[in-house]
């Protein structure tokens, strides 16, 4: 089979990659092993308010908005509540909406392949494996989009994530919020080391959560989440109701990678390390790099200029994240309840709860790409 571009994991990042380009007429075959795309969910599904004034999210499938934060220290008392002015947040419903992307990807023109595996590359030719059996793909480009321990990374001879967390939640439906939808935070190391705990109720669902390095849970992923869960703020008194979706997986926080394209393709999203290293956030650092993917393969082709593809460059990009990286060395420090509490005294302050505000209601986003012209041909 032949193709312009084969776009690898039929996330958020692959599916607007893949979109993007169809829309301009090239051909583009999109794999993912997953049978459907609404099960398997690892993401929280947290759109931030940038995200949501720049991109056409379907708006049937978003959650009510959420203006409140309340950060928490270790024993839970006296939180440090943050509210904005305007909408900051809202939750989406993802198995929806990752189906309705997938509509308009093949509105667009996308051949998608579901139940498909990438198997590696020989020749130039990218290997899946299908319900028909074996395939060859001989694409001029490939798209890796398959999260965050990327095969097509592996492939490609391209950079790859090292710095993980991990992390783990249960989404169920609730009765109703008292109070105003509101994203709880909590920060103990003894709970969620190198990260925190959450609770993000927005009166329709909620999704308790704990995260951190992998190594340091004590007692193990799972057992932090049914632990956190049975103290955990902004929930609705009683037990969860007994359907409860479990989520969870690997989460990058190293930054975005350095060598994330060659002659050959480049990467997206997780696989590109296109997360906040502080927030952990990543659905609008997938789709704002998808953006960007979009531009190179599309002047790549439309040129026949493989070399196009050193205008995607994480080394330059990775600059703005500076600050966020020393955040994030900083916050994989607080090893102790202690550190925590004493952390806490300072967020009280009005520089503290400025500093947090900035952070958590910012008008900062993924950086804009920097393109530097082409050598000519001579």
């Amino acid at each position: 089979m032949n193709a312009d571009v084969l776009v690898v994991g039929a996330g958020l990042a692959g599916l607007h990659t893949a979109t993007q380009l169809a829309r301009r007429g090239h051909d583009v075959l999109l794999a993912d092993r997953r049978t459907t795309l609404t099960g398997a969910i690892r993401t929280t599904g947290i759109f931030v308010r940038k995200t949501l004034d720049d991109f056409p999210l379907p708006a049937e499938h978003l959650g009510p908005p959420i203006r409140r934060t309340v950060l928490y220290p270790p024993r839970l008392d006296r939180p440090v509540v943050l509210d904005s002015d305007r909408d900051e947040y809202r939750v989406g419903d993802m198995g929806p909406l990752y189906a309705a992307a997938a509509r308009t990807a093949a509105d667009a023109g996308v051949r998608i392949a579901l139940g498909t595996r990438y198997a590696g590359r020989r020749d130039g030719v990218s290997l899946l494996s299908g319900p028909d059996g074996p395939l060859g793909v001989r694409a001029r480009f490939v798209v890796g989009a398959d999260g965050t321990r990327s095969r097509v990374a592996r492939d490609l001879g391209l950079d790859r994530n090292t710095r993980l967390l991990v992390g783990a939640e249960e989404v169920f439906a609730v009765p109703g919020v008292d109070g105003p939808p509101a994203f709880h935070c909590v920060l103990d190391p003894s709970l969620a080391p190198g990260y925190l705990a959450w609770v993000v109720n927005d009166g329709e669902h909620a999704h308790v959560g704990v995260a951190g390095y992998a190594d340091r849970f004590p007692d193990g992923l799972r057992r932090a989440v049914r632990r956190f869960r049975a103290a955990a703020p902004g929930l609705p008194a009683g037990d969860p109701p007994e359907d409860v979706e479990l989520r969870g997986g690997p989460i990058p926080v190293g930054g975005l990678l350095r060598r994330i394209a060659c002659a050959d393709g480049l990467l997206v999203g997780d696989a590109a390390g296109a997360v906040s290293p502080l927030t952990a956030g990543g659905l609008d650092p997938c789709l704002r790099l998808s953006d960007h993917a979009a531009d190179v393969l599309d002047e790549a082709l439309r040129t026949g200029r493989p070399d196009v593809l050193a205008h995607y460059d994480g080394a330059a990009l990775r600059t703005s994240f500076r600050g966020r990286l020393a955040l994030r060395r900083g916050l994989a420090q607080v090893r102790t309840p202690a550190m925590a509490t004493a952390a806490f005294a300072l967020l009280r302050t009005p520089p503290g709860r400025a500093a947090a505000r900035h952070v958590l209601f910012g008008d900062r986003s993924f950086p804009d790409a920097v393109r530097v012209p082409a050598p000519a041909v001579v």
